[in-house]
């Protein structure tokens, strides 16, 4: 399957204020208020299972813009932030401060605080407003052991907010090098740890993990698939989602990437992992001739249930920024069935999340939080 440069505006975010959060979720009760309920999407174009508020220095657009951006056109989306700041080091980029991670060469490091700021964004909607979004968990460290108490704690700290895991990476191209401390696996016991503690749970899980790493050499076999495909047979009852289809910018379609995505579709084991299409680098290999586009159709029209559309903009400044890539991919949307093509706009979103939001505040009813002392 054929299957891009993200924006990063700098302009101010809304500060989260980590004591009255902790207040209002230490004092919430399940019976306190009523959960909003997932909105019907209606007559809207499609959902967005890939959307992130906050960019790699922690700054971006208030929820109340992205809402604003939303409008009509938009039903749902998910919500998080990076889980990754990037260090500014003077002694690297002096006076220009950095706001991408290919800004600089300086490191990047895991950044926990960004759950607490999405949470505390999520709570200053409307209840009707709040229906529209599915927050969720990043702020954690996959090489951790403690990362499934981190998802815990947030859960319980704020409950009646998330619904989900992610986007984490484990490999991704010009980032998994950049982090300070270990580098992230697919055979990390730590990972496996916390999938388990999400498959407890309910969460859906957002992963970002290439396909292979940058310019393989010629006629290697993929090097990540395989452990990919291992860390989804370990884990058959969580909620995955497969972001960008294992691609990136610089990690391309290799020969067969269709038979190693039908290969996981096919596989009755795998039923509850689904597939995004999010990011321009990705729509790029999708469009970028009439026969790429057609073979990503007919593979999307022979499994309308399992592939999901994003954005994948960072903080967008305006309109034209957040629907450029849905406007890309005009040309597959063109190809689709009319069931394959409500499913990956709409109905599989709705199918995914809502089953997410719904284990979510279950497990939170069951275990509630305790206060020390």
């Amino acid at each position: 399957m054929r299957i891009g440069t993200r924006g990063a505006p700098s302009n101010g975010w809304v500060t989260a204020i980590v004591a009255i959060g902790v207040a209002a979720a230490l004092s919430w009760s399940p019976g306190a208020s009523a959960q909003p309920r997932p909105r019907s999407t209606g007559a809207y174009e499609f959902n967005d299972s890939h959307f992130h508020l906050t960019n790699y220095v922690q700054e971006g657009i208030t929820v109340q813009r992205f809402l604003s951006i939303m409008g009509k056109r938009v039903g749902r989306s998910t919500l998080f932030g990076i889980p990754l700041q990037q260090q500014w080091s003077y002694r690297i980029s002096g006076d220009k401060a950095p706001t991408y991670y290919l800004d600089s060469d300086a490191r990047l490091y895991y950044y926990s605080f960004t759950d607490a700021q999405i949470a505390m964004a999520y709570k200053s909607l409307s209840k009707a407003d709040q229906a529209r979004f599915d927050p969720m968990i990043t702020g954690f460290n996959p090489t951790d052991m403690y990362a499934a108490d981190h998802i815990r704690r947030v859960l319980q700290t704020f409950p009646g907010v998330f619904s989900g895991i992610g986007e984490f990476s484990i490999h991704k191209e010009f980032v998994s090098s950049k982090v300070a401390g270990d580098v992230a696996s697919l055979t990390d016991p730590a990972l496996d740890r916390l999938l388990e503690f999400s498959a407890e749970v309910g969460l859906v899980c957002l992963i970002h993990n290439d396909i292979d790493r940058p310019y393989p050499r010629k006629g290697e076999a993929a090097v990540f698939f395989q452990q990919f495909r291992e860390l989804l047979q370990r884990h058959p009852n969580n909620s995955i989602i497969w972001a960008h289809t294992g691609l990136g910018r610089i990690v391309q379609p290799v020969g067969h990437h269709i038979d190693m995505l039908e290969d996981l579709l096919e596989e009755p084991a795998f039923k509850r992992v689904n597939f995004d299409i999010s990011w321009d680098e990705v729509a790029k290999y999708i469009v970028s001739s009439p026969e790429a586009t057609r073979r990503a159709a007919d593979l999307i029209n022979r499994y309308p249930d399992r592939f999901l559309f994003g954005t994948d903009t960072v903080a967008p400044k305006d309109d034209r920024a957040y629907y450029a890539i849905y406007d890309m991919y005009e040309p597959l949307w063109k190809l689709l069935t009319p069931e394959a093509r409500e499913g990956v706009l709409k109905k599989n979103y709705e199918r995914v999340f809502n089953e997410g939001r719904k284990n979510a505040r279950a497990w939170e009813k069951a275990h509630p939080a305790v206060m020390a002392g």
